[in-house]
């Protein structure tokens, strides 16, 4: 089995929409459908296995028993599964947040760190997100704006499309705002620090849950670089090289990583080898290490994520 279809796990945000429902084909009772995993061994959500022999389980459980050779070459490097793949509707805001690197991380929180980037699908007109500061901050100024409830006014806010793309390296402080659906590629991490959201109140009626000292110590109070050079990939770091492929096209599953294919719009087909696997948008699949050459057809457009090296 070369193509595995993959279910995710469902998240439930309290700004969450419904659009991952009624335009992307996911399957969920609640009324509130944030985000879903889509490529995930994080046991706060894993993804989950619907067709062929290992149907119904993990996706980690896959890995356990076929063995590392289905990751590739390159994974060998990371001690955990390095990646997570989501689908996020933000109908409202997003709290405003950061993520520490891999040595603040696995120190404190005894996870990795999270560098990410996000491939905007939808933005209605006038949306906008933060990333980053509009100038250099001190840590005096960064935390007098968080306790006078001015943080935003220092935040850099940009005008957002379809098609956008934002790289967004751990310490940089960050939120989606609403009417945006984006793709997120990052590392394999739940581990968000809040800064500021918005006053509002959880399920439990209280506010939820800040993190401001630990903010403090691992955000960068500088403006976001623009200068980023990715080779030719639509985004490359030590842990993910993603690239867009529209159908009719041909990728190649190596022996140094394997290949998630998440269909972000229209329908068609992936064959590999003697398999072929029909999907539509919103699909994911894992194409195991090793598996030679896949042949898109239809008319779709596709994310293809491997971790590559730099």
């Amino acid at each position: 089995m070369s193509i595995l279809k993959l279910m995710p796990a469902y998240k439930s945000y309290i700004w969450g929409g419904s659009r991952l429902k009624t335009e992307y084909n996911k399957v969920y009772d609640g009324e509130k459908l944030a985000e879903t995993w889509e490529l995930s061994c994080h046991p706060d959500g894993p993804s989950r296995i619907v067709n062929g022999t290992f149907k119904g389980r993990t996706l980690r459980e896959y890995i356990s028993a076929m063995g590392s050779r289905v990751l590739g070459s390159n994974c060998q490097v990371f001690r955990e599964f390095p990646i997570l793949i989501k689908l996020i509707d933000a109908k409202d805001d997003l709290s405003v947040q950061v993520h520490p690197n891999n040595i603040d991380a696995l120190e404190n929180e005894h996870q990795y760190g999270k560098t990410e980037m996000w491939y905007v699908l939808d933005a209605e007109p006038g949306a906008y997100l933060y990333y980053g500061f509009k100038r250099e901050l001190s840590k005096e100024e960064f935390r007098r704006h968080i306790e006078n409830d001015t943080l935003t006014e220092v935040l850099n806010a940009v005008p957002v499309h379809k098609g956008d793309l934002f790289y967004i390296p751990a310490g940089t402080i960050h939120a989606i705002c609403k009417n945006i659906v984006v793709a997120e590629i990052q590392q394999s991490s739940n581990v968000t620090y809040r800064v500021y959201d918005h006053g509002r109140i959880g399920a439990d009626g209280a506010p939820r849950q800040l993190h401001i000292e630990q903010a403090l110590e691992v955000t960068k109070l500088t403006p976001p670089r623009t200068d980023y050079n990715f080779g030719g990939h639509l985004a490359r770091s030590a842990y993910f090289t993603v690239d867009i492929a529209d159908a009719p096209s041909t990728i190649c599953c190596d022996d140094e990583s394997f290949t998630s294919i998440l269909v972000v719009d229209g329908s068609g087909s992936v064959i590999c080898g003697d398999e072929e696997m029909t999907c539509q948008k919103g699909d994911s699949l894992f194409i195991p290490a090793n598996s030679g050459q896949c042949e898109l057809r239809g008319d779709m457009r596709t994310l293809c994520t491997r971790v590559g090296t730099i």
